[in-house]
Order: structure tokens, then sequence, then C-alpha cells
């Protein structure tokens, strides 16, 4: 197989029809129906279905896409890196990013980046922990913010913020800073809290099995935009880094108050592949990165952030 077989099969993969496919490629339709085939003589097996409403993934298929897209963004990352001039920091530098700091980071990240490294190219991308942390060890990112100590061989972690988990509700919840809440006053209150294996679910459900409380859970997301709305509309209380909800916080349509007896707590860490090198150019990404974190963290725009390293 070769680099325009895969580009022709992800291309296909993706419109669904060899004629739009070789319309994207800027092909004629036979080349990429031969370029298919090729790829299809080279793998052994046949990749689409071919029906008469367009083209749909084998199982074959399906199993290659991941290894092609995997190829096809290392080849591209190498393509930038060497066309940069030999006195220029280049390439494609992809991030990882939760949820609850995306926000506050990812605008001064990329400015600090085309100020110093304009031959640089920021890819931000936003994932839960654990689906940052297979990414990283799939090689589909180069570095990532995580939740906790990553366990793993192929990962190695930097303690970068500590920060404290509060409870979140709505403007008439009267929750407040100056008034911590104990975990066991949420018992009988309805919570929305994130689905497990959620870090933060993690977390609640460990000081819960401390404390023998039990909490009623009235609803479960992946999303935080929908567990932001649900508080919002009054469906329930939440736990929450304050961060994640700083604007909301500071505006009042949300109020919040710390979790206290036990306090709960959780650690971000740089996290970075020990199964790869790390390439100048990812360095360089990965150092404004904690700079802009430091930054947040001292200037006070991260609530309840303490700095570790």
């Amino acid at each position: 197989m070769d680099f325009k077989q895969l580009r022709a099969f992800l291309t296909v993969a993706e419109t669904g029809n060899v004629t739009r496919a070789a319309e994207v490629l800027h092909l004629v339709q036979p080349a990429v129906s031969r370029q298919l085939r090729l790829l299809e003589e080279d793998i052994g097996a046949p990749l689409f279905d071919r029906g008469r409403h367009g083209m749909s993934l084998t199982p074959a298929g399906q199993s290659l896409v991941a290894y092609a897209r995997r190829a096809m963004l290392e080849l591209e990352r190498a393509r930038v890196e060497i066309g940069a001039a030999d006195n220029e920091v280049g390439g494609v530098v992809t991030l990882g990013l939760l949820p609850s700091t995306i926000d506050i980071l990812s605008s001064p990240l990329v400015g600090a980046v085309a100020s110093q490294y304009p031959g640089v190219r920021i890819r931000i991308a936003m994932g839960y922990a654990g689906t940052l942390l297979r990414w990283l060890e799939a090689g589909e990112i180069d570095a990532a913010l995580l939740y906790g100590a990553a366990r793993s061989a192929e990962v190695q972690s930097t303690p970068l913020i500590e920060e404290s988990l509060w409870v979140i509700g709505p403007r008439d919840a009267g929750l407040r800073k100056s008034r911590p809440v104990r975990l066991a006053q949420l018992v009988g209150r309805k919570m929305v809290l994130p689905s497990a294996p959620h870090g933060i679910r993690a977390l609640v459900e460990h000081a819960c099995a401390v404390g023998k409380v039990t909490l009623d859970i009235c609803a479960e997301t992946n999303a935080l935009s929908v567990q932001r709305s649900l508080v919002l509309g009054g469906h329930g209380l939440t736990i929450l880094p304050p961060i994640a909800v700083a604007e909301d916080l500071r505006s009042g349509k949300l109020s919040g108050a710390p979790l206290a007896d036990p306090p709960i707590a959780r650690t971000i860490v740089l996290a970075l592949p020990s199964n790869r090198p790390t390439g100048r150019h990812v360095r360089c990404a990965v150092d404004l990165l904690v700079e802009e974190a430091r930054k947040a963290v001292e200037a006070g725009q991260w609530p309840e952030g303490r700095w570790l390293a």
C-alpha cells in the first residue's frame, strides 16, 4: 500500500461515494477506483460493501480506518516538520485538553505559539482523561493534560495543578465560597454527576464509600455542557472543579461552595508519551502550554487551582 491508496481509501470512507471522493481529490473516478482495488488486493480483503446508495465499510475496512488515519497523521507531521527551515521550529502538534480546561487555555496557547513559533501548527483535541490517554498511547495526540497520574507504561506524567472540587448549583441554591458543604449534607438532594468511569465520578464515589454516604443521582452524562445545562435548569446539584463553570460562577448564573468533610481534590498532570520520541516542535508547544497554565493559576483565572510544578 502507498500514500495515494490510503488517501483514496479514507476519502471514500468519509464521503461514502467514489464520485464525491474523486471530486475532493481532484481525480477522475476510475483513478480512485483503481487505488481502492490495488489496496484491497494488497490487504487481501474487501474494504467496502458496494451498494446502490453508496459504499459502506466492511469489518476489515473499519479496522483499517484507524490505522490509516494514524499513518496519514504521522506523514503530515513529518512533511510539515521537514519542510520547515533549518533554523525554524516547525511541524504539527496535536494537544489533548480536558473539557474543563479547554476554554481557559486554548486561546492564550494558540496566541503564544503563533507569536513564538509561527512554523508550528496547533491542533487541539478535547476529551475526557480516559479518552485522551488512549489517544496518547495510540499516537493520535502528542501530549495532553489529564486528570490524575496516568497509569500506563507508555506515558510519563508530571503533576501541574491541584484543584478542589465544589458543589455547584443554580443561583437560588444559595451556595457560597465562604460556607463549605459537607458531603453528608447532599443526602436527599438530587444530583447530576458525570457518568462512570469519569475521574470526578470515581473521586466522588470513593469519598461516598469512605463516608458511608449514598447520593440520589437523578441524571448522568459524559458531556460537561449537558451537566451544566441540567444544573441551570434546576434538575439538581453537581460536583465539579470551579474552573469548569468559572464564567457562570462569576456572572451569578450558578452558585458554588467547596466540598468539606471530606474535601475532594483532583490533580491535573502533563502527560507525554514514553514509547516514542518527542520532537523539538512538540516540546516547544508543550512548554508554552505549561506556561499558560501557570499564568492562569497565578492570575487567579483558575479558581481553586494550586500550582504544583
